[in-house]
């Protein structure tokens, strides 16, 4: 008869006793006519499907793991789950026969079953199928955390994703949300005119950012490659060559460290569109964020109950120097650089002896600005250097015409006006690599020499905004299969 499995998780030693327990459940049904089939098994349709078109008596045929058993007498009672849902069936030897009555009692939870039977519904009022046969897909030679405990292990449910699903149902529901929140953003692009494309994973260049690329080697040329940091200087070509309209939706890789927040792998979306600016992307990010939260999840009140966070627009807007002062004094833009790195010290920031005060100004604003804004915000007019992509405001040339879209505490959407002179884009890169040329990307130069439109760009972190929308503490929490260190 099949063991009862574990609560929660078990040791090595005590999993290697409910393999061998569960090999002795295989060899007899084996035996007695129920080996694993690999045949395919033709479904009615999803639990789900049966479940919404339910009549009584109908013939149905479903497919599902066991993740529930209840013998009652010579009734058993199971829990059959798809992707879709969960259905009861009821197995006892006067519909389903004493042989296969008799088998069914060597499942396992975990096993993958097919049935043959008909609808009926319980005096306790719940649908369920009544078994006239089954078959055995598959025979799970490892338990399943315990139903009702699940895995309580947070980097096991990382690191073994497939039974945090299985275990975990509202875990299921975060990446179903999710497939469907990066299915209405592409939906909602293509309507608007866009068009998808995809550029380079791997370059020659690591561009379009400032981060610490993955550096890897292509054999047959002999020369180092990266992993992309952005597919912006890519993207850019595109409007050159003709694509007013762009956006791509893939990975970036950044060889740097993990946070609540930040993985080295990651999904981004980076959006183009030929003569507009920053205020278009502005009106885009915003109207992109409210239909896809109200297609999804039917609602603008979004995060978890203890952190809300409202996307009804207009969206608050606010300069990054008020910011700034609000936070660091009315006169932190006058003061000397030593009474600068004082006062950021006495914020608890750090102030390293090097650091101008752009960099301390910045600190600032990552530390202690950007943290605290809760509802959705624009932060605009960052200062240039800090961006050398973009370009400057016409009244003034040392703020880029440029956004910051802050939710969460967490910077979700940068956008710009995109700078589409090649000589003052020369000059920039030359600065940022301190006049090395053999470290710009003369390729992407030549192509702004042939002429791109003016155009407003945006980069959207999808993870991020998943998370917003979701009410999710952990990035890795929206992520199927997370990056994580090494075990020992």
């Amino acid at each position: 008869m099949a063991q009862a499995d574990p609560v929660g998780e078990i040791s090595e030693s005590d999993q290697n006793i409910y393999r061998q327990q569960r090999l002795e459940n295989l060899k007899y049904l084996c035996e007695a006519g129920y080996r694993p089939s690999s045949a395919p098994f033709p479904r009615t349709g999803s639990l789900a499907d049966i479940r919404a078109g339910f009549e009584e008596n109908r013939q149905i045929s479903a497919a599902g793991r066991i993740t529930a058993i209840r013998i009652m007498g010579k009734s058993i009672f199971a829990d059959l789950r798809d992707g879709s849902d969960r259905f009861q069936i009821f197995v006892s030897p006067r519909d389903a026969g004493e042989k296969a009555h008799a088998a069914f009692k060597r499942v396992d939870l975990g096993d993958i079953i097919g049935v043959h039977g008909t609808l009926f519904t319980t005096k306790m009022g719940e649908k369920t199928i009544l078994v006239k046969s089954w078959t055995l897909l598959t025979k799970a030679l490892l338990p399943l955390p315990e139903k009702w405990h699940g895995l309580k292990d947070v980097e096991t449910r990382y690191r073994q994703r497939y039974l945090d699903l299985i275990a975990n149902p509202d875990v299921r529901r975060i990446f179903d949300c999710r497939i469907r929140i990066i299915h209405e953003i592409r939906a909602f692009l293509v309507a608007r005119g866009f068009v998808e494309v995809e550029t380079p994973m791997l370059q020659p260049m690591a561009g379009g950012a400032a981060a610490n690329p993955f550096v890897t080697r292509y054999e047959a040329l002999g020369s180092p490659m990266y992993l992309r940091i952005a597919p912006e200087l890519y993207l850019k070509r595109l409007l050159v060559g003709g694509f007013d309209k762009v956006f791509e939706l893939n990975r970036n890789f950044r060889n740097e460290g993990l946070s609540r927040n930040h993985v080295p792998e990651f999904t981004m979306m980076e959006i183009y569109e030929a003569y507009t600016d920053v205020r278009s992307m502005k009106s885009l990010i915003q109207e992109l964020v409210t239909t896809v939260a109200m297609n999804v999840l039917g609602t603008l009140k979004v995060g978890s109950p203890e952190k809300p966070i409202d996307l009804s627009p207009p969206w608050r807007e606010a300069l990054y120097a008020d910011l700034i002062k609000q936070a660091a004094g009315d006169d932190w833009y006058s003061l000397d650089i030593q009474e600068a790195r004082r006062r950021a010290l006495g914020m608890g920031l750090r102030a390293e002896p090097e650091w101008d005060r752009l960099l301390l100004t910045h600190e600032i604003y990552e530390k202690k600005i950007e943290p605290s804004l809760h509802q959705p915000t624009f932060v605009t007019r960052l200062p240039a250097p800090l961006i050398p992509l973009a370009r400057t405001c016409e009244d003034d040339p040392s703020a880029a015409d440029v956004f910051e879209l802050v939710i969460a505490g967490q910077e979700v959407a940068p956008a710009y006006t995109e700078m589409n002179d090649p000589l003052e884009q020369r000059r920039r890169f030359l600065e940022q690599a301190n006049g090395d040329a053999s470290r710009i990307d003369n390729d992407f130069l030549a192509a702004l020499e042939h002429g791109m439109p003016p155009a407003g760009g945006m980069g959207v972190g999808v993870d991020r905004l998943v998370m917003i929308l979701l009410g999710a503490e952990n990035i890795r929490e929206v992520i199927l299969f997370p990056q994580l260190r090494p075990r020992n």
